[in-house]
């Protein structure tokens, strides 16, 4: 099975040297301005203070960058040799979390490990991508038009889906759904059966609301009608709207956002922290950072274009994908555009395991840029 890995290794291994050459630094450059932009607004909303919150993220964006740089330099034949080993290692870290996992705000989404709360889901959005990926590059193009060639990669997105589903954690169980679907799409799977899903969906929809947690309602209803509820339920868009619409063009300053700082805005330092930063900068700030998330999707999507490789092009698809669902929720969610959910931006809001899993993403690309001349053949 791995003999021709083991051929193509002795064949086309590149040096760390020119691994290193190979790098797009204009690429990691871009990530360091997102992340400094986050560091700056969690030492704003500690009031000026680098504690609890912008010295935390300080090093671990440190440690993350060391990630991304180390996964860089890997092969990305390795990525494919163990895609499957990571994926089923990391189901079995998604079944713990169900059985002795550690909750907090109401979720069973964490393992602690004493000096980090690790949250498997946000391992399963790469490890489902190397997987799929790995199944794609080794099927057939009859294969995968057929419905018997899909049922395997369908069960492998469905399955960890549930499991995040249940801790509860909807938005992240839907974004591993649409990661998965723009790989689909992208090998080439019908039209028709994506219309298929859709409509059972839809159909679904009010057997599926009889499921949702009560908070989980709430959010839909609220989404719908914001003021049902305004000290309640609908207290935290209301105050995003106010927030965002009180900054203005240019905004009202560096630590100076009323909202925010007079604890008026929930959660400003994590999933409405875009919107702690519109009042501070107002349109100009927010457009910045719409535009910096921009060309990191952009790279990443053209670093896929560049691929030689089946299995780096889908790989480089689907993480790009995840980082573009993870910014698009976010800031859909903070303008009131579409439920309120438990999605943060990435690099802007403070978090462990999230900005750890963007940065070993990101590193992932990296690894399918560096080896963008390489052919990997079928197992």
């Amino acid at each position: 099975m791995y003999k021709f890995y083991e051929t193509s290794f002795k064949n086309q291994t590149l040096s760390i040297r020119e691994k290193f050459q190979n790098l797009s630094f204009s690429y990691i450059f871009i990530i360091c301005i997102l992340a400094a932009v986050g560091i700056t607004m969690l030492y704003s909303a500690a009031n000026g203070s680098w504690q609890p919150w912008a010295l935390n993220q300080l090093m671990r964006f440190g440690l993350g960058l060391g990630v991304m740089l180390f996964l860089a330099m890997v092969d990305i034949r390795i990525f494919m040799r163990y895609a499957y080993v990571f994926y089923f290692f990391v189901l079995i870290l998604l079944i713990i979390v169900e059985v002795t996992g550690h909750i907090g705000m109401g979720a069973q989404r964490w393992i602690n490990l004493g000096f980090i709360k690790l949250q498997p889901s946000e391992l399963m959005k790469i490890a489902l991508v190397l997987a799929l990926a790995r199944y794609f590059h080794s099927s057939s193009l009859q294969s995968i038009e057929s419905v018997r060639g899909i049922i395997v990669p369908a069960l492998m997105v469905l399955f960890p889906a549930f499991l995040v589903m249940t801790q509860p954690d909807l938005g992240t169980a839907l974004m591993l759904i649409f990661t998965a679907g723009a790989i689909f799409f992208a090998v080439g799977v019908q039209l028709w059966k994506f219309g298929v899903v859709i409509l059972s969906a839809i159909v679904c929809m009010p057997i599926a609301w009889h499921f949702l947690r009560d908070y989980q309602q709430n959010r839909v209803l609220t989404f719908l009608n914001p003021e049902r509820d305004p000290l309640g339920a609908g207290y935290h868009i209301i105050q995003s709207k106010i927030a965002l619409g009180s900054g203005g063009m240019f905004g009202k300053g560096f630590l100076k956002g009323t909202q925010s700082h007079l604890n008026f805005l929930p959660e400003k330092h994590t999933d409405f922290i875009f919107t702690m930063l519109s009042e501070e900068f107002g349109l100009i700030g927010a457009v910045f950072v719409v535009i910096v998330n921009f060309l990191i999707i952009a790279y990443s999507y053209s670093f896929a274009l560049k691929s030689s490789s089946y299995f780096g092009k889908l790989v480089a698809i689907g993480l790009a994908t995840n980082f573009f669902l993870y910014v698009f929720i976010n800031m859909a969610m903070v303008l009131g555009l579409i439920p309120v959910v438990g999605i943060p931006l990435p690099l802007i809001s403070y978090g462990g395991t999230v900005i750890l899993s963007v940065m070993a993403g990101f590193g992932i690309i990296l690894s399918v840029y560096i080896n963008r001349n390489m052919n990997i053949g079928k197992d």
